[in-house]
């Protein structure tokens, strides 16, 4: 019985250890013998591989940032999401990250789940040099393009930074209009770190934001749908007709007179 409730508390001291923590467990148990703690060093060594594997995978992730930052030491990752939704804003984030920056797991935001985003949203801001956030409203949208008012929000973020950037690394595009060394990349935000990490903020702060709309506007199921085309969204908006976030450019093959 002694026994077993010390290989309860080594599975809860397992449980309890962070990754800094994990080679000392090991170190501490893997002499033990019993095959329960066996199987627990078994369980923390994995994740040490695991855990191994995510640093490789980060430092590729840098590749962009190693190849400008001896020439651009202020090198800031900017991305956008929302361009797609009926309703709601796009919203960029520019984020400039210190050298050799250590968040694990960062990565495009959409192949991450709320959970991991939100977390890393605050390890972002927590660790980054410098954080913007910029917006089109739905108005701008319909005004001047959805390419353009993306345009208009990715400067809105450059501008709100606190620190200038001397290189901007972008998901894709080249930004009109402003006057620091640009490098467009392809899926960016699965290539670099600065990419990444702008496209989590960039993701939290606008599904935060429609899940403020939906309590003001719960019959359109914002904070489910995020403002995209569901068919649930879709028979709200026939039903109950654009609301003041609708953009007008978007809805015309679902409701008349807009």
């Amino acid at each position: 019985m002694d026994i077993e409730k010390k290989i309860k508390e080594i599975q809860q001291e397992y449980k309890e250890a962070d990754d800094v923590q994990l080679p000392a467990f090991i170190e501490a148990y893997i002499r033990d013998g019993r095959p329960g703690v066996a199987k627990i060093i078994g369980q923390a060594q994995k994740r040490l591989d695991k855990l191994a594997q995510e640093r490789v995978r980060l430092e590729t992730l840098r590749t962009y940032e190693h190849r400008y930052e001896e020439k651009y030491p202020m090198i800031c990752g900017i991305d956008e999401v929302g361009r797609g939704p009926l309703a709601g804003p796009v919203c960029a984030a520019a984020v400039i990250l210190p050298k050799d920056c250590e968040i694990l797991y960062i990565n495009d935001s959409k192949k991450l789940s709320e959970a991991k985003r939100e977390a890393l949203y605050e390890e972002i801001c927590e660790k980054a040099v410098a954080v913007g956030i910029g917006f089109a409203s739905p108005e701008k949208i319909d005004e001047v393009n959805i390419l353009q008012a993306t345009y208009v929000a990715m400067r809105d973020a450059i501008a709100q930074l606190s620190v200038e950037p001397d290189l901007l690394l972008n998901d894709a595009v080249t930004i009109p209009q402003v006057d620091i060394k640009q490098v467009p990349i392809i899926k960016g935000d699965a290539k670099s770190i600065s990419i990444g990490a702008a496209s989590i903020v960039a993701k939290v702060t606008r599904d935060r934001l429609m899940k403020e709309y939906d309590a003001i506007m719960p019959e359109y199921g914002f904070a489910q749908n995020k403002g995209y085309g569901t068919k649930e969204h879709i028979e709200a908006l026939q039903k109950f007709g654009p609301s003041p976030i609708h953009r007008k450019s978007f809805i015309g093959h679902f409701v008349e007179n807009v």
